[in-house]
């Protein structure tokens, strides 16, 4: 499977807690952090969960 980098441009403050805890489980914990992490299916959905708070690009 392909690579994805996931970076937090948006703040998880004043957000719904299941949006909070996401951004938790895909690694992400400050503002402007990356994480690379295999392209599943999972983590695809947790993304589009979380759209709005985070920058994806492959690699």
């Amino acid at each position: 499977m392909s690579k994805i980098k996931i970076t937090q441009v948006k703040s998880g403050i004043d957000r719904m807690a299941k949006q909070k805890r996401t951004l938790v489980a895909l690694g992400l914990r400050k503002m402007h952090q990356s994480v690379e992490v295999e392209e599943t299916p999972q983590i695809k959905g947790m993304v589009k969960a979380v759209h709005h708070l985070v920058k994806v690009e492959n690699i």
